[in-house]
């Protein structure tokens, strides 16, 4: 479905009505991610909500960090996100923002509130505010610091800055309603004390503002007209509008929310994620199964694929399970139409052509896509001795199998059709090597005596060719719902999800591709170089996903 065709979702619409009725001259949205991790899948479609409604209705969208954390949060982190959005192809405006640039703002408001009666330092320890503030069934007490003075608070508050108590020994809470059925209206925190060192304000501050506190406060001084959030935040939204209402803030920002991407056979939890690459389950926040949008980078996947992917899942307030086999199909038509064509021969069995002299060498025509002129066309060396695939060879085989058989004929692809005639074995019986003849005046034709081969196998010559390794990518996990209920999710970790070849054979002109170049590998998959292992001496191509979905059949 074409961008021209989409019924407009449903932000879309408010959007749209917003701008025809005068509510805003124009939009201005934000994606606030923590730099606490890599990004995921599910935030790619914050990705392209967020920047796309901006692009949409030609308005802008910022990219503010949201590092009220920094005992999780690193630099490396932030430099991955900013990578990831230009990667996914959208530019934020103006200079990056950090929540940690309006801390001195953040401090100004917190003692306007303190100075207005709304807000307190409170000593309860964490296992007493739990206690005090109640469940869903009964209502929170209030804390026996809550009648504070506005004196002893910005007292209290200064001495919490100047780092004269302990973590954990005192917040600074806002007072709103302990008996509120809304549990983030009950008094909520809007500092704590963090002694750590922050990766953009260093030592200056050992006090944090929460994230319901900055979230806000960052939209309203950045002018954010619609502040897009996943449904969990919902419950926040009454708070969000607290602050709003109870702050001199610079403007009126609104909160909107939207169902989060999920999907089947994947873990987006960052804590599991870096879970997994603690414990070298992974190779790293970007190996090639990892759900992290340089995870699939590395894979192959692009970026083309997975906005296509977050297009046709949509948006909406229900919530859902998308199936992934969904991003594998986005992944696999596009580059069905836009890869490149190469054969690569993964575990070789060498096949000689007897009839075909020793000093004969041709060089074969094959297009660079069947239906793509733009792809050029690549040549092919041929001569007496080539490599097959071992599983393109058997003594005897049946009528499903449609590859070489003694006796019988196949076409080698873009070349020769081919018989063979004998198989040799080494002491312990395995097949070392197939002796075959060419019929004649067969490249490009039908043979002259009518009797047609049954399949068509690819290869590669056994002089020239390009040594390379192969890795074999599959889902990471082999149950769709790997951590729900509970579960365990490392008890779900697919035991193939990476197979390593290491002596494969690839046409010639793979030596001249790049990290960001894919291939067909033909009767084989998608693939393209592994930008963390690849070199031009030693190239390792990762398989990004195959030709066809084997999961379907499994399921």
């Amino acid at each position: 479905m074409t961008e021209t065709t989409r019924p407009l979702n449903f932000i879309e619409k408010l959007i749209k009505e917003d701008l025809e009725n005068g509510v805003v001259p124009s939009i201005q949205t934000r994606f606030p991610p923590e730099p606490n991790g890599y990004l995921h899948i599910g935030h790619a479609k914050s990705i392209c909500l967020n920047f796309g409604l901006a692009q949409k209705f030609g308005g802008q969208c910022n990219l503010r960090f949201d590092d009220t954390n920094p005992e999780k949060e690193d630099e490396e982190y932030v430099d991955a996100i900013k990578a990831d959005i230009k990667w996914l192809g959208f530019e934020w405006s103006g200079d990056v923002h950090f929540t940690s640039d309006y801390f001195d703002q953040l401090h100004q408001w917190a003692i306007y509130l303190i100075k207005e009666g709304k807000a307190y330092v409170c000593d309860l320890d964490r296992d007493q505010a739990r206690a005090y503030r109640g469940s869903l069934t009964e209502a929170g007490t209030n804390s026996p610091f809550r009648e504070r003075s506005v004196e002893e608070n910005l007292a209290l508050f200064e001495d919490m800055r100047l780092g004269k108590f302990e973590e954990g020994a005192c917040s600074l809470r806002v007072k709103i309603d302990m008996a509120s059925p809304n549990m983030h209206l009950r008094d909520p925190i809007i500092y704590r004390i963090k002694k750590a060192s922050h990766h953009q304000t260093g030592d200056k501050w050992c006090i944090y503002p929460s994230y319901d506190y900055a979230h806000g406060q960052g939209d309203a001084i950045e002018g954010v007209t619609h502040s897009i959030c996943t449904l969990e935040f919902e419950e926040h939204r009454p708070l969000y509008n607290w602050f709003v209402a109870n702050l001199p803030v610079p403007s009126t920002p609104h909160q909107y929310e939207f169902s989060r991407l999920n999907v089947n056979y994947t873990v987006t939890s960052k804590r599991k994620l870096k879970q997994l690459v603690d414990e070298k389950v992974v190779d790293a926040w970007n190996d090639p199964r990892m759900p992290t949008i340089s995870g699939m980078r590395r894979r192959g996947y692009t970026p083309e694929a997975i906005r296509e992917f977050i297009d046709k899942a949509g948006v909406s307030r229900n919530e859902g399970i998308v199936d992934v086999s969904m991003l594998e199909f986005a992944i696999r038509e596009d580059l069905n139409n836009n890869a490149a064509r190469a054969m690569c021969v993964l575990k070789p069995l060498k096949v000689t052509l007897t009839n075909y002299p020793e000093d004969k060498q041709e060089m074969l025509q094959a297009p660079g896509h069947p239906s793509r002129d733009d792809l050029g066309s690549r040549e092919l060396p041929f001569s007496r001795e080539l490599l097959i695939d071992e599983s393109d060879f058997q003594e005897t085989g049946n009528k499903k199998y449609k590859r070489l058989v003694i006796g019988k004929r196949v076409r080698l692809r873009n070349a020769y059709i081919i018989e063979a005639d004998e198989a040799v074995k080494d002491e312990a019986g395995n097949i070392i090597e197939v002796r075959a003849r060419i019929i004649e005046n067969t490249v490009g034709n039908d043979p002259e005596d009518g009797i047609k081969p049954k399949g068509v196998i690819h290869w590669v010559d056994a002089a020239e060719n390009v040594d390379c390794e192969v890795r074999l990518y599959d889902r990471l996990f082999n149950d769709p719902a790997p951590d729900a209920g509970g579960k365990d999710y490392m008890e779900s970790l697919n035991p193939n999800s990476l197979e390593i070849l290491s002596h494969c054979k690839g046409e010639l002109s793979l030596a001249q591709s790049g990290i960001e170049d894919r291939f067909q590998f033909e009767r084989e998959g998608y693939f393209t170089q592994d930008s963390r292992y690849s070199k031009p001496e030693a190239l390792v191509f990762n398989r990004v996903i195959g030709l066809r979905d084997t999961w379907e059949k499994q399921a």
